[in-house]
């Protein structure tokens, strides 16, 4: 039996009375909503930065680690006019005296990899929703225990997938709604990107706790980024979801280059081996046998790629660069690409990016992405809409790491994904080119 299966069949809710559904959920709606955040660097601050600007946010309490990046972001407070928020800290528990406050409506976190499932199932347990970062999840175990718990607590349960809120993202997202592509038959998503520098990040920051992933696991430690649109594009957990995954990764070899070049012999960084693969390649495939190739590179000297390939019966969308062909738009044996993409922009840019990313308060990062991304989360939570990414997502689309971990200890062995709607996936309608 595939490790995957097992897992599966061993969660606690196997053979039990199924949980009300967290599909479609919608909370009571906020007329104000009222946010603590846990993790306030080189991420949450900018988090903090951003919600100031959107209406009916108020800002009630930060934790960190570190006292002066939590104080930097209560300055940031301040210096918009808004009453300084509580801070929480330095312990690494700090946040749960947080969590206990009744101010609180939701908390957005910002933390390392490992820290987030915990910081999130506490948050729900604790009557807030809980906003993630990518990816939710570092185990299948996790994944599962956001899922119950969300479901238990009847609270939204969101990892903070920003890509999908890019303008070329939304704008695929749109065509495939519309039919533009056909029926769609494969996609491809990668995370592609030189970080090495990271690692001078020793005592604080991201490369402080990131590297030590690198050194303890080999798969795709990184999905999130390049599958979630492509999984948004083909409905998956929304009329289809994956089935089974297949992994395998490169040999480690630029992180140890890097680290004798760059640190003293006893450093750290070169007492422990690098074991993760510099590329790992995963392919999956759904149950309604479409297939998706998902690629992660942090490492190599590569210009930076997501991919966001989506291929059907009647053309394809590439990124890096954007290009398209369409039957019936011209020829199919070239790229319409570069100023003659200005058309289709035009015609099918997403309703929610006219709407939103020309504000002149958006000063969201990515290309503006980030803050269309926080304010579509606050407008759902005033409105008391469904979340654009639900807790299901949030697993299915985090599961990839430890299941790509699996597959690559078995030589490339398929490794079944867990239904974590549990049949619900069977009824729901895709995600809509929501406004």
């Amino acid at each position: 039996m595939a490790a995957g299966t097992a897992v599966a069949l061993g969660n606690p809710a196997f053979g039990q009375k199924q949980p009300e559904t967290m599909a479609e959920f919608k909370a009571k709606p906020l007329d104000r909503v009222r946010l603590g955040f846990i993790g306030v660097g080189a991420r949450g601050s900018g988090h903090v930065e951003q919600c100031l600007l959107l209406d009916g946010v108020e800002v009630i309490a930060i934790s960190d680690l570190y006292p002066d990046w939590a104080q930097r972001s209560a300055k940031a407070c301040t210096d918009k006019g808004r009453k300084e928020p509580a801070i929480y800290g330095p312990g690494k528990d700090s946040y749960k005296s947080m969590l206990q406050r009744d101010d609180i409506d939701a908390v957005i976190i910002a933390t390392p990899w490992e820290e987030h499932a915990r910081m999130a199932l506490d948050a729900m347990k604790n009557g807030k929703h809980a906003f993630l970062e990518v990816p939710a999840c570092v185990t299948l175990d996790e994944c599962w225990q956001l899922v119950e718990t969300s479901e238990k607590t009847r609270k939204h349960c969101m990892m903070m997938e920003n890509v999908c809120y890019g303008r070329e993202e939304l704008m695929v997202l749109n065509m495939c709604r519309l039919g533009v592509f056909g029926d769609l038959l494969h996609g491809e998503g990668a995370y592609i990107h030189d970080l090495r520098g990271q690692m001078n990040e020793v005592e604080r920051g991201t490369g402080s706790w990131r590297t030590v992933h690198y050194q303890k696991r080999n798969g795709n430690l990184y999905p999130t980024h390049g599958l979630g649109p492509v999984a948004q594009y083909m409905g998956i957990n929304r009329g289809d979801r994956f089935d089974f995954l297949s992994s395998v990764s490169s040999p480690s070899k630029v992180r140890t280059e890097y680290a004798k070049k760059n640190f003293p012999p006893d450093h750290k960084w070169n007492k422990t081996p690098f074991k993760c693969g510099d590329i790992n390649t995963s392919i999956i495939q759904s149950v309604m046998g479409r297939t998706i190739v998902v690629q992660w590179d942090e490492q190599l000297p590569r210009p930076y790629n997501r991919l966001n390939l989506i291929q059907g019966t009647k053309g394809v969308w590439g990124g890096f660069p954007d290009r398209v062909v369409v039957e019936g738009e011209g020829s199919t044996d070239s790229w319409q690409q570069g100023d003659k993409l200005k058309p289709w922009f035009d015609k099918y840019d997403h309703p929610l990016w006219k709407r939103v990313a020309g504000l002149p308060e958006n000063k969201g990062g990515h290309g503006g992405m980030d803050f269309v991304m926080l304010w579509r989360m606050i407008y759902c939570l005033r409105n008391g809409l469904p979340l654009d990414q639900d807790v299901y997502d949030a697993a299915a689309w985090s599961a990839i790491s430890p299941l790509s971990e699996s597959s690559v200890k078995r030589r490339g062995r398929s490794m079944d994904f867990p239904d974590f709607t549990r049949g619900a996936w069977k009824t729901r309608e895709p995600l809509p080119a929501v406004s």
